[in-house]
């Protein structure tokens, strides 16, 4: 049948998909995000030996490899969130639960290893959202040029996991009341999709480097009386210093230089303004690259780094989310007015 290498086309694409992504990020990895990639390529190879060549001893792996996809998503998605209080050791502890208690039921009750895969999915998926409900403020280790990207490719990690989880769901009531008619095209195209989404999610989510021993969260100096005396020492902070121009600039790094909780940071910014943090960073950004484009003959590439940003894309987008035009457009345009 049509689908049968299906699986392990998907599998080559995810596996050049993870050497692209250990290049691009080779200086400041997220090993995490890297390694769910690589687990998400086996799992479409061992969906292809299953499903299309019959070979039922991926059946002892595929379950037990299941159980740690979730945890170590929930682990990329925390090392840009910021540092946890548990220790290392104490984490890996408690997210080798799931796969310890899958290796459990492979001896003793098989019937029940669905069921508790559906609810590691759909957990730590919850897990993941309560993470992001500061929105994008949330990754406070993330360089603020890619923390929005960042925060929808969480969302989808998330929402993956979901899928995942609804196949299975799905899978069981198809045996229930159709005899499995529709299991195995549900598995293929259903766990393949969910694999693709959640690898080229945590592909997008890692562009978002964030410092690996997290050392920026330091701890603040004092705490700010209000929302006006933490916009106030932003904006000296932005229009003094020029901040902005560090493209590195986080909300742990940015708390840290004003000495005010990152919490309270993004909270004055969000009431007073009614934007995040990368937003208002980067309209700082994008005004200095208008003022050097319509004062300069730079190049439009080395204004984009001056003003603050890494890739064009980033630049390009927040440019004319906050101009309506791109880059060149306004050049052209103010050379014109000029």
């Amino acid at each position: 049948m049509l689908f049968v290498p299906l699986p392990f086309v998907v599998s080559i694409l995810l596996v050049v998909l993870f050497a692209m992504v250990a290049h691009r990020d080779a200086d400041e990895r997220n090993s995490a995000f890297l390694t769910l990639i690589l687990i998400s390529a086996f799992q479409a190879c061992l969906s292809g030996l299953r499903w299309g060549y019959g070979v039922t001893a991926v059946m002892y792996i595929a379950p037990a490899l299941a159980a740690i996809v979730p945890p170590i998503a929930y682990e990329g998605v925390r090392r840009l969130v910021g540092q946890s209080r548990f220790s290392l050791s104490a984490r890996a502890a408690f997210h080798a639960i799931p796969m310890v208690v899958i290796l459990v039921l492979m001896i003793s009750r098989r019937d029940a290893i669905d069921l508790v895969l559906d609810l590691t999915f759909l957990g730590y998926a919850a897990a993941i959202f309560r993470l992001m409900r500061p929105g994008a403020d949330a990754l406070r280790l993330a360089p603020f040029e890619g923390a929005v990207p960042a925060y929808r490719a969480i969302l989808f990690t998330g929402f993956s996991l979901i899928l995942s989880a609804g196949v299975d769901i799905f899978v069981a009531v198809d045996f229930a009341m159709n005899g499995g008619r529709y299991a195995v095209f549900a598995i293929i195209t259903g766990n393949l999709a969910a694999l693709l989404i959640l690898a080229t999610a945590a592909a997008a989510a890692s562009r978002s480097r964030a410092p690996e021993n997290g050392r920026d969260a330091a701890l603040p100096k004092q705490e700010a009386e209000g929302d006006s005396e933490v916009m106030a020492a932003i904006r000296q902070l932005m229009e003094m210093k020029q901040a902005y121009r560090d493209s590195d600039l986080n909300l742990d790094r940015l708390a840290r230089k004003v000495g005010i909780p990152a919490r309270q940071i993004s909270g004055a910014i969000n009431r007073m303004i009614g934007k995040n943090v990368s937003q208002y960073v980067n309209e700082y950004r994008v005004v200095e690259a208008c003022r050097l484009l319509s004062s300069t003959d730079k190049p439009v590439t080395e204004i984009m780094f001056e003003s603050g940003f890494q890739t064009k894309s980033n630049f390009n987008r927040e440019f004319r989310r906050i101009t309506d035009m791109s880059p060149m457009e306004w050049r052209q345009k103010h050379a014109a007015a000029g």
